[in-house]
């Protein structure tokens, strides 16, 4: 399969240039089909079969092709709702204690922000890492997360597009004994991601995104050893051994941090959005992602450009004088980009399935804004 197949696929994409896949990515017609279809098979055939059996099995089919998608065990993979999800059940399974250390940086969205905000009231001290232009420091990095008990970060920045060396950083975490915990969600789809490489504790990720499957879709990875000292305060039947024992034994690994009932279909559309990817193949999309962002930089003036020049994701991130003003004058010219409260811009997604022609047709229409 092509990147130009790919769209063909997506009947959103029809309807305007679309660049806001950092938010959202429109589903093809199949990844649409594929969780409507679990949606009946369960629901219409649940006089005949057993709805938990079915459930249970798809459960377990979803959670293989996710971990072979990024490099884990199935064990490894819990089943979430989004990434905000997967960072908040981690942050609710640490006995913490006053005075305890959570570092992360300046970069972060909301996700990787408020459940740290949230442990504040409880004597935590969140400790926030300043960067410049999407960039971390490592000497005031290794600095910060000496004493910390976690440390969460960004592999991809969703303000600057900046890709951060998330194994050298899970590194020098480890080795001040953190927790490392990785915001992802800006990578399955776009680029190349094996958390075993990565070596972090914990990586909480999403499929709504670039692997254009539906919201819902959302996955957490936990290092089986890590999950041996986690404790989740949310729990329910899917998270332990024996729902009727006695005692509360939790399951081995990522199991832990899934609950109670909950549809699958979100999972199974995100599975078949795997095998799209998969079939047009990540090394064919971030290289024709570079190129259309080459093409895109290349036409914005150097004072109004705040990502990296060269090449490193599909976030672009523009100086506008209005963001908000800009992001509706574009949107009234079916041109669809986001605005962001930091760095103050407007921010252009381009994906694989995004085209020249759209990109000129971006461009053409932030030429007022120079």
């Amino acid at each position: 399969m092509t990147p130009r197949e790919l769209r063909a696929d997506v009947p959103a994409l029809d309807d305007a240039a679309y660049f806001n896949f950092g938010a959202h990515g429109p589903s093809p017609e199949y990844v649409v089909e594929a969780a409507a279809s679990f949606i009946e098979d369960h629901e219409y055939g649940s006089a005949t079969t057993d709805p938990y059996e079915h459930a249970f099995e798809t459960y377990e089919e979803v959670r293989e092709r996710i971990a072979a998608f990024v490099g884990a065990d199935p064990e490894e993979i819990a089943l979430t709702e989004s990434t905000t999800d997967g960072i908040t059940r981690v942050a609710g399974a640490i006995d913490w204690e006053p005075g305890d250390v959570v570092v992360r940086t300046d970069l972060e969205h909301p996700a990787g922000v408020l459940p740290w905000q949230r442990l504040e009231r409880e004597g935590v001290e969140v400790r926030v890492l300043g960067t410049e232009d999407g960039r971390v420091d490592r000497e005031e990095y290794a600095e910060a997360v000496a004493d910390a008990r976690l440390v969460c970060f960004s592999a991809i920045t969703w303000t600057h597009g900046t890709r951060l060396p998330v194994a050298d950083l899970v590194e020098v975490a480890s080795d001040a004994g953190a927790f490392t915990l990785v915001d992802a969600v800006q990578s399955p789809g776009q680029v190349a991601m094996d958390v075993c490489e990565w070596g972090a504790d914990a990586v909480a990720a999403a499929g709504h995104k670039w692997t254009l499957g539906p919201w819902g879709s959302g996955f957490l990875y936990v290092d089986r050893d890590a999950a041996a000292d986690l404790e989740p305060r949310a729990v329910g039947y899917r998270s332990v051994e024996d729902p009727t024992g006695d005692e509360i034994e939790f399951k081995p690994a990522a199991g832990r941090f899934e609950v109670g009932t909950t549809t699958a279909a979100a999972h199974v559309g995100l599975a078949e959005a795997l095998d799209a990817i998969d079939a047009v193949g990540l090394d064919a999309i971030e290289s024709r992602i570079e190129s259309l962002t080459d093409r895109l930089k290349a036409g914005v003036p150097d004072d109004r450009l705040l990502s990296p020049e060269a090449y490193e994701s599909g976030l672009v991130t523009i100086d506008v004088d209005d963001p908000e003003a800009t992001v509706e004058r574009l949107s009234e010219a079916d041109i669809v980009v986001r605005s962001l409260p930091h760095p103050d811009g407007v921010r252009a997604s381009v994906h694989a399935v995004s085209s020249e022609a759209e990109i000129d047709r971006l461009l053409d229409a932030l030429e007022p804004e120079w």
